[in-house]
């Protein structure tokens, strides 16, 4: 009883030890919530079919290709317009 007595006594006068303790588990809860909801997420996770993943491939291809066109029209343009520009401001050489 006397040692119970002391190593309560010991607890309360060494605040540090007890923040330490109380940090460090502290931490492991924490940890052990994250992994907790990291584990709740994952079987939230659903994989695509293949017919899927083959439908948002094509929309993507396509959307590509149409932005090309559509960047190439306005690069011809844009150059079209510089050099009508520049023609008309250095004149003909």
């Amino acid at each position: 009883m006397a040692k119970t007595a002391l190593v309560a006594g010991e607890q309360s006068t060494n605040p540090k030890q007890n923040q330490l303790v109380e940090r460090t588990t502290a931490t492991y809860q924490q940890a052990r919530t994250f992994l907790t909801d990291v584990r709740a997420e994952m079987r939230k996770v659903v994989t695509p079919s293949r017919k899927e993943v083959q439908a948002t491939t094509t929309v993507v291809l396509v959307t590509v290709f149409i932005f090309a066109a559509y960047f190439w029209v306005v690069d011809g343009v844009f150059n079209f317009g510089l050099t009508k520009l520049t023609s008309l401001l250095v004149g003909p050489q």
